[in-house]
């Protein structure tokens, strides 16, 4: 099952009104054009929880993302004298700030 993006906070509460008001399911998808499974989700979790905040994700989220970690790792493939140094260095020109570390794991 792929990922799917997240629903933003506003329309979560434009939800849960539409919900209130005893707007339907199918009929809060149809109006916000969004899947209805996402919308039965968001009722069921706010009758539940009582709140639209999303809830707390286990773990660290990752610094790199695939596309980067991908590129990284091609451009050791194209160059195998490419030291994590220069890597950490590279990344760092493009705004992201990792650690020799991180790249290590990436790489090895």
């Amino acid at each position: 099952m792929g990922k799917s993006k997240e629903i933003s906070q506003d329309l979560r509460k434009k939800i849960v009104d539409l919900h209130k008001s005893g707007s339907s399911l199918g009929a809060i998808s149809k109006r916000l054009k969004v899947p209805r499974s996402p919308v039965q989700t968001i009722v069921r979790k706010y009758k539940h929880h009582g709140t639209t905040q999303l809830s707390y994700r286990s773990g660290r989220r990752r610094i790199l993302s695939p596309r980067v970690e991908r590129t990284s790792v091609r451009k050791v493939q194209i160059n195998p004298r490419t030291t994590a140094k220069d890597l950490v260095k590279m990344l760092e020109e493009t705004g992201t700030k990792v650690s020799i570390s991180t790249v290590k794991r990436v790489l090895y």
